[in-house]
């Protein structure tokens, strides 16, 4: 599998290296790419040309956290049949991109604590999700232990530490991979 991760907005993409070599060493093969301005929300359909760049044959898995997740929502509804599956990282789709309906396997992860994301608009935006969606909580976890880049403004105070919350995401994620 090829894995995709879009960066959340106005974080670098070396935030995510910690998943990719994660993820590495299960053999999946992981791109981050860099946006204008560090914000997906420029070019959200930039999978396309990795997915030609680094494919080669392989099914791809679209990942995004926080914003980035929702533009990888936009492109998932956008090119329906395109990926093998979708990770939404501390994200939700927006309103246009409706997957409910799509079969795209889906798995959602949010931190316990994290107080970044729109609890309400989460919520709402599971119903524009296939039912079968993986939800996971990451017990103790918080919006910025996605990705490396230090506390964030207006998050909530984590009750484990990023080690923890780190090994709860990549075990997700491994799992939710094995099974595509």
């Amino acid at each position: 599998l090829l894995v995709i991760v879009y960066p959340g907005a106005l974080v670098r993409p070396q935030a995510y290296e910690w998943l990719a070599r994660a993820l590495a060493t299960d053999g999946y093969r992981t791109v981050i790419p860099e946006f204008s301005f560090d914000l997906a929300v420029i070019d959200a359909g930039r999978a396309e040309t990795l997915i030609e760049r680094y494919g080669q044959g392989r099914r791809t898995v679209l990942a995004g956290h926080s914003l980035g997740g929702a533009m990888a929502a936009q492109y998932a509804a956008d090119h329906p049949g395109g990926l093998a599956g979708l990770v939404l990282l501390a994200a939700y789709s927006g309103d246009s991109a409706e997957l409910s309906t799509s079969g795209l396997p889906v798995a959602s992860l949010v931190g316990e604590h994290d107080e970044v994301v729109n609890a309400d608009a989460l919520a709402a935006a599971w119903q524009r999700l296939p039912s079968d969606t993986r939800r996971v909580v990451i017990a103790g976890g918080v919006h910025s232990f996605f990705g490396r880049y230090g506390p964030q403004v207006g998050d909530g105070v984590p009750t484990v530490s990023r080690a923890v919350a780190e090994q709860q995401i990549a075990a997700t994620l491994r799992d939710f991979l094995s099974g595509l």
